[in-house]
């Protein structure tokens, strides 16, 4: 098992700080700084707890940094272990929080679901018809101890928008798959891109479909071209937001979307003329735990999983859906 790292200067004008994500197998996200001619500008910020808060103060406080002089929040989707802790920057240093205008929709629509200012199942559909992984959402509001929902964003990110960091040029690219809004950012005066969890050097994000009565929403599909898109970048160094840095952004890339195909080709063996369900699909699937061993929560995500491919097999013609019952069944095409 990999070592969790310690706060470290890369170089350049940048740094990089682990924080803690407790209880989660991922164990922590790698939280960059990025000087700038009027302040540090940070690429996400890390959980909301007070383990997290303290392992990102006290990381910049290791490098000669303060958290009272961040200018800046850029975060790279709305997910808790990336914006959970920058509007407790904000508050501390006044720092504006942005981040692309698809996941911004996203946490607006979660805080006021939150809040009880709204129906829970309106505000849902409106999570789902932005494209939301509801299910993953829904599963944090039915634990005790769910994290609040991420700040609302000052600012709002398009694709091709340079971040506000005077002296140096750091530009978003729209990478949706993971969340409809994730983006990566690419450094161009130092050679570096910060790819979030849009491409990681061991593991691959979560790519889910919740609910599946939505034709015009297909994750998977915009992953793989999100992917596409990102191995045409000139970069020498991957600053992912788990694991470690690394060099090799499009070979890496290529063996993600290599990944998924063989994925997909494994869901069209399973299906034949017979209809099945969307829940026997995933069963009959290859998982590193095995079905009967999986918790509930372990198997909703591997469904949602499974459906996301099925609705990508479906768009490429190899796939159908049997009817419009409860349950969902498919049958090859």
């Amino acid at each position: 098992m990999r070592k969790t790292p310690v706060p470290e200067d890369l170089g350049g004008g940048i740094w990089s700080v682990p924080v803690p994500i407790p209880g989660n197998p991922l164990a922590y996200t790698l939280v960059y700084a990025l000087e700038s001619e009027r302040g540090l500008v940070l690429v996400d910020a890390g959980w909301e707890h007070e383990d997290a808060w303290a392992a990102l103060r006290d990381g910049l406080g290791s490098l000669s940094l303060n958290v009272a002089d961040v200018r800046g929040v850029v975060v790279t989707h709305h997910h808790p272990d990336h914006a959970g802790l920058a509007g407790r920057v904000r508050e501390t240093s006044g720092a504006w929080i942005a981040m692309h205008h698809n996941d911004a929709e996203i946490v607006r629509v979660f805080r006021d679901l939150v809040a009880g200012d709204a129906d829970r199942s309106w505000q849902l559909g409106a999570m789902q018809r932005a494209g939301a992984d509801t299910g993953e959402l829904n599963a944090q509001l039915e634990r005790a101890d769910h994290p609040d929902p991420p700040a609302v964003p000052d600012r709002e990110l398009a694709d091709g928008d340079l971040v506000d960091l005077p002296g140096r040029k750091l530009r978003v690219i729209w990478t949706p798959g993971h969340s409809p809004g994730h983006i990566c950012l690419h450094l161009e005066d130092g050679d570096r891109i910060f790819t979030g969890d849009h491409v990681l050097p061991r593991i691959t994000p979560h790519i889910a479909l919740y609910p599946y009565d939505l034709p015009d929403v297909d994750p998977l599909s915009d992953y793989l071209d999100s992917l596409g898109r990102v191995a045409e970048i000139d970069a020498g160094e991957v600053l992912p937001a788990h694991q470690y840095r690394f060099n090799g952004l499009s070979e890496r890339a290529g063996e993600i979307a290599a990944h998924h195909e063989a994925r997909l080709t494994e869901i069209t063996g399973l299906l034949s003329r017979e209809a099945r369900t969307l829940w026997e699909l995933a069963a009959g699937m290859e998982w590193r735990q095995s079905w009967e061993d999986m918790p509930v929560v372990a198997r909703q995500m591997a469904a949602g999983e499974a459906a996301a491919h099925l609705r990508t097999l479906e768009n490429r013609g190899l796939a159908r859906r049997y009817d419009n019952g409860d349950p969902l069944r498919f049958v090859v095409s």
